[in-house]
């Protein structure tokens, strides 16, 4: 695949034309209109060795009573994840044990609440057995480069993927130009399996494949990927940069979190992926107030 980056090209300027092309995607009968304000992703991690919060909703009640509190606390959509992907982990989650983690609690949660649901999986299989669980869409941490049959079940699942940038080194000759080359690769991959344009969502990738300077530089220039023209997800959420600057363990990285939120909005993003959903809702509110 040819690494042209398009939108530093004679073809900028069409690229900037389609940036909301798409204004609106429906998803659990409930439409979000990209621009109008931001989106909260609440994370529900069903893993016993999340970064932030292992072990703590493993179990099926208390992982479903949790979503529910962040639907009651403004949650707009429910991220369901059964593999850490934390800093350290490699040795991946076999593909069962995923499946057995996080389909009950797609199936019960999709049951008592209309809450739309998002699982956090790069496994082609993982991904189909949760939509028809009752997911409404696919999160998925390498941008469909993980697994071949990802971008097929997208398109035949017909729901949206949010694309995040990753790599397995910290490697680059230009930080955010080959951030962005990535995700054209993504989105290639996408469009050429059938998945609709409008399903489209990015996400810049905070804290995989980057140091925490390089997580910072990407912040800086979050505006930069609204060139591609899709709606951008930031997820940020405690992540070790956070705590790096501030010199603080996980779960003290409330106010940090905070800040990267309401710097995202003022940067364009149109999701933020958060574990604090009643605080990020009051910072989003607060700053779409003023930017928007």
């Amino acid at each position: 695949m040819e690494r042209n980056l398009r939108c530093n090209t004679d073809a900028r300027a069409a690229y900037l034309k389609r940036i909301y092309m798409n204004t609106s995607i429906t998803m659990a009968d409930k439409t979000w209109e990209w621009g109008k304000r931001t989106y909260i992703m609440g994370i529900l991690n069903v893993t016993p060795d999340s970064f932030s919060d292992g072990g703590r909703y493993s179990n099926r009640e208390i992982a479903v009573d949790h979503a529910l509190q962040m639907v009651s606390e403004g949650a707009d959509i429910i991220d369901i994840g059964g593999e850490s992907t934390r800093p350290g982990t490699t040795v991946p989650l076999p593909e069962d044990e995923e499946i057995e983690r996080i389909i009950p609690v797609i199936a019960r949660l999709s049951k008592q609440s209309t809450i739309p649901i998002s699982v956090d999986t790069y496994k082609a299989k993982t991904a189909e057995y949760a939509v028809k669980a009752g997911a409404h869409m696919i999160n998925d941490i390498w941008g469909l480069k993980k697994d071949p049959e990802m971008a097929s079940v997208v398109a035949s699942c017909n729901v949206p993927i949010c694309l995040m940038h990753n790599r397995p080194n910290t490697d680059y000759d230009n930080l955010i130009k080959d951030i962005l080359l990535d995700l054209e690769e993504s989105i290639e991959l996408a469009i050429q399996a059938g998945v609709r344009d409008e399903h489209i969502i990015l996400d810049p990738g905070i804290g995989f494949g980057k140091t925490w300077e390089q997580n910072l530089q990407v912040m800086r220039n979050l505006e930069m990927f609204k060139t591609l023209g899709y709606p951008i997800l930031l997820g940020a959420s405690r992540k070790s940069f956070i705590g790096k600057i501030l010199g603080l363990e996980v779960q003290d990285r409330l106010e940090g979190t905070l800040s990267v939120t309401s710097i995202g909005i003022m940067k364009g993003v149109d999701i933020v992926r958060v574990h604090d959903v009643l605080q990020n809702v009051r910072v989003a509110t607060m700053t779409d107030r003023i930017v928007r």
